[in-house]
């Protein structure tokens, strides 16, 4: 519990009369007892300290720099470039027209091919994306939801093409579409048929792929959308309930998927916070495993998760702040526990990353973990008064959060009546006043302000000219396939996407046949129609 000092008053007072953290709980100004804390040890249920008994001792995170733009072939420089700098797992951005299941000659895509991402139209692409990489001895994530289940029968075929058995195959996809709907916006399809291709997926993996992580289920798009830090945690497990009830409904045993699902989490600047974050995170998800859905096997109630340091909170002006930030961002990661990391570039908020501004990232996790000695005990904060009532106060109001989801009938329909999307709106709103009324300092923006106008130097540019050149490859692809092998099986991918069969093999002839992610979309468009947004007031 927290204790003010009493008897003779502080000559210098405090700053503010009371003092909160981001997501509004109060904080007392000294905390010298909590609560009785059965905290177990790591790998044990609830998972408070950790879901593994050794943590870092045994293992280090994984350091999975997010890279990926212009074509294919600039893509697959920078991953070989970060792999010698000592990068562990790869983790790939999609351009915008790939990720809402347009090719890069669609009208639409106009604009856009290679800008925030990779472009990927067909299996070529995957195959240049992925050239000489060892696809069994590299962990791949790749960012990408609506088109999730094509871009990851890409990459099974490009394996399958080096003679590599599908069991080998180790990675993520984030497949996370209901957070897509009120945080992110590249969805394609409804709801319903939505889930119906992450069940499909879920199915296909737990029978092929038994280490790939079938879902990304990801707080991280929430926060960066404006919400707090509890809401990043209470609507991400909402959402996952949803999933593994989807999951349950399709008729698949809970212990047969739920050891696969990942979640996906921000960092912020305020370091206990987040800390916290992450240790009631596990506590509340390892409880909802166990006693809303009955699952027996300890993998199935474990929270492994990625975290990326807080892209929104990057600044255009005084960018060489924000190193600061993401190296406190990233310890805040780590003494949280997480299973893999990336680091955003201190250049983020002017452009993509350049080699030199990435390699910084890089090294910031690679010194948290060879030199500050965090990663040589587990859980170094457990047991801090302060620390443990943040937990228990995060933990609280998680939970009440879900209880009101639910009493709406779950995260599908607190979509549909728009609950999600005003919650965020709200937050975010509250955030942009604290900031204008220096309640919240943002160092360079509203104080500490230079009076230098900054100039920006080797700021990372996308050239004009990889549209075309995208464009070209494409128009080769499409000449030199067989297009009546590519309209047979989009007919039978049309078919099956009528009915009620796994969609995962029908769409891996496609991609066999080299008919393009649009083209894919299109027949699914078709059958499944799509899914229009409403404006929330």
């Amino acid at each position: 519990m927290g204790q003010k000092k009493e008897g003779k008053k502080s000559v210098r007072g405090e700053r503010r009369e009371r003092l909160y953290t981001s997501s509004g709980i109060p904080v007392d100004l000294v905390y010298t007892e909590g609560p009785p804390h059965g905290l177990g040890a790591a790998g044990d249920y609830p998972f408070t300290r950790g879901v593994y008994e050794t943590m870092y001792r045994g293992r280090l995170w994984t350091m999975r720099q997010y890279s990926g733009y212009a074509t294919a072939q600039e893509t697959n420089s920078r991953f070989q470039y970060l792999l010698r700098q000592g990068q562990t797992g790869l983790s790939v951005a999609f351009d915008l027209p790939t990720q809402i299941g347009y090719d890069s000659d669609h009208p639409l895509a106009d604009g856009e091919v290679g800008r925030t991402g990779v472009a990927i139209d067909s299996l070529a692409d995957m195959e240049v994306l992925f050239a000489n990489i060892p696809l069994d001895q590299v962990s791949t994530s790749m960012t990408i939801n609506a088109t999730a289940a094509i871009l990851l029968a890409m990459y099974l075929v490009c394996a399958q093409k080096r003679g590599l058995s599908l069991d080998s195959l180790s990675g993520t996809i984030q497949n996370d579409i209901l957070k897509e709907y009120y945080a992110r916006g590249t969805y394609i399809f409804p709801p319903g048929p939505s889930l119906k291709l992450i069940t499909d997926i879920f199915t296909f993996c737990h029978e092929h792929m038994p280490r790939w992580n079938t879902i990304s289920i990801s707080g991280y798009h929430i926060r960066e959308a404006g919400s707090t830090a509890v809401q990043e945690v209470a609507f991400t497990l909402a959402d996952a309930i949803a999933y593994v009830q989807a999951a349950i409904d399709a008729g698949l045993e809970v212990d047969e998927f739920a050891p696969r699902l990942s979640f996906f989490f921000n960092a912020h600047n305020e370091i206990l916070e987040e800390v916290a974050k992450f240790r009631a995170a596990r506590r509340v998800w390892a409880k909802i495993m166990k006693e809303r859905f009955s699952a027996q096997d300890p993998a199935s109630m474990r929270l492994r998760f990625h975290t990326q340091t807080a892209g929104s909170t990057l600044t255009a002006q005084q960018p060489e702040n924000n190193i600061v930030r993401v190296t406190l961002q990233a310890l805040a990661a780590v003494l949280g526990g997480t299973q893999s990391l990336h680091t955003n570039s201190y250049d983020e908020a002017l452009c993509l990353p350049t080699e030199k501004s990435v390699q910084l990232a890089l090294r910031t996790q690679q010194i948290i973990a060879e030199e500050s000695g965090v990663a040589i005990t587990v859980d170094p904060l457990g047991g801090s008064y302060y620390l443990e009532y943040l937990t228990d106060e995060i933990q609280r109001r998680v939970e009440e959060y879900i209880e009101k989801i639910d009493e709406m009938g779950g995260a599908i329909k607190a979509v549909e009546l728009g609950y999600f999307q005003k919650e965020i709106q709200e937050s975010s709103y509250r955030y942009q006043r604290q900031i204008e009324e220096q309640d919240q300092v943002v160092v360079g923006i509203n104080k500490y302000m230079s009076s230098k106008e900054e100039e920006s130097e080797n700021l990372l540019k996308v050239d004009p000219e990889v549209q075309k050149q995208q464009l070209l490859f494409l128009n080769k692809i499409k000449r030199e396939r067989d297009q009546g092998a590519v309209e047979a099986m989009l007919k039978k991918l049309h078919h099956a996407a009528s009915g009620e069969e796994n969609l995962m093999p029908a769409i891996l002839e496609c991609v066999q046949s080299y008919a393009t992610v649009g083209e894919m979309c299109d027949v699914l468009r078709s059958v499944f129609g799509e899914y229009k947004d409403e404006v929330v007031m």
